[in-house]
């Protein structure tokens, strides 16, 4: 059995919502794919979270 017909198998066992959550999971995969620039924004994560992390930061977001 291919894959696409083992993925098809589990996705028509699912209820409707979760088979939604399926369908936007690929849309994304399918864009990651496309957009190189959105590994960039992976890798700046790290050197981001220096600035992220400190207590200022935890405060001024700690009303949203």
């Amino acid at each position: 059995m291919s894959t696409k017909q083992l993925i098809e198998q589990e996705v028509i066992a699912l209820p409707e919502p979760l088979q939604r959550e399926v369908y936007d999971f690929a849309g994304f995969l399918r864009a990651k794919q496309e957009d190189e620039s959105f590994n960039g924004l992976l890798w700046s994560e790290t050197a981001l979270a220096k600035d992220w992390s400190t207590p200022e930061e935890d405060t001024a977001w700690a009303s949203l």
